[in-house]
């Protein structure tokens, strides 16, 4: 799993955003004063991730560095949180986090909720477990993408339902983006987010998912189609956002949405094999993704 908070540049005191994302966008849309901000979001989230997911460290582990973690995040605002900062293991995270969060009174529970759903990953795929269905996944979704749209739109100062279930309906179809581009990595590693529901209704059973060309059936072919279709209708779904936000957000967030459609645009051209192959937006969709945005 990857956040999907936007890639804004790095301002001056803050580490380096260096992981390969999905919806990079130019760093000039971001308005300058939200960078420090949203960079210390994207460090919050990234370290985390890479906690549950990243070297050779035991479920177990994991979960106890997640719970160290959650711990830190848990003394921003309060009295220990000085002391906390003096003693965590991620001083550039919290140290940026905690000015973040006090200049712009952070909501602390969309956080939390994304620690949950690292720590439900660690869980799951020390289990070998899979979604029963998607209304299962999408739980999970809503703790692991939706935090991330709600966190920005509360820096935008935006706040009303209808652009706050607009922003879920883009931010969980970036998720399941995510999960049907990275196939070829996740399967592999025990991560299954093809739905029992979804698979059995296509007749495929858990055992013919395998990362390679071999295993690309008709029935896959028409289960893979099938969640593309699902993530791009959430992403329209969620479209009528990028008029509601003003300036440079909005035309960020026409980015963002562009990229999610540009990689389902990829994995439908591939009429399945995403299955062993991943698909990626690079430098030469630049110029697709900006007359998009345009014409929106």
């Amino acid at each position: 799993m990857k956040p999907t908070v936007p890639c804004p540049s790095s301002p001056s005191g803050a580490v380096p955003i260096t992981h390969y994302e999905n919806f990079p966008v130019a760093s000039w849309l971001c308005p300058p004063r939200l960078r420090a901000p949203i960079a210390a979001l994207y460090h919050f989230a990234r370290t985390a991730d890479d906690l549950a997911d990243e070297g050779d460290a035991m479920p177990a582990q994991r979960l106890q560095a997640l719970a160290a973690y959650r711990e830190d995040l848990q003394a921003l605002g309060t009295a220990q949180e000085s002391a906390m900062l003096q003693r965590t293991a991620w001083p550039q995270v919290f140290g940026a986090l905690a000015l973040q969060a006090r200049a712009h009174q952070l909501p602390q529970a969309p956080m939390l909720d994304l620690l949950s759903a690292f720590c439900q990953d660690v869980r799951k795929t020390d289990a070998g477990a899979s979604y029963a269905d998607r209304a299962e996944l999408l739980d999970y979704c809503r703790r692991s993408a939706n935090p991330v749209g709600r966190l920005l739109l509360h820096l935008y100062g935006v706040q009303d339902a209808a652009s706050l279930a607009h922003s879920d309906a883009i931010c969980t179809a970036l998720q399941l983006i995510n999960f049907w581009q990275d196939l070829s990595v996740d399967l592999p590693r025990g991560r299954h987010y093809l739905t029992d529901a979804d698979c059995a209704a296509h007749g495929v059973r858990r055992t013919d998912l395998r990362a390679e060309a071999g295993a690309l059936t008709p029935a896959v072919r028409a289960l893979l189609a099938e969640q593309a279709d699902w993530a791009r209708s959430l992403m329209l779904a969620g479209t009528p956002l990028v008029h509601r936000l003003p300036g440079r957000i909005g035309w960020e967030l026409r980015l963002v949405v562009q990229g999610g459609l540009r990689i389902l645009d990829k994995i439908d051209a591939l009429q399945g094999a995403s299955l062993h192959q991943r698909p990626k937006v690079g430098k030469a969709d630049a110029h697709i993704l900006l007359w998009r945005a345009l014409r929106m």
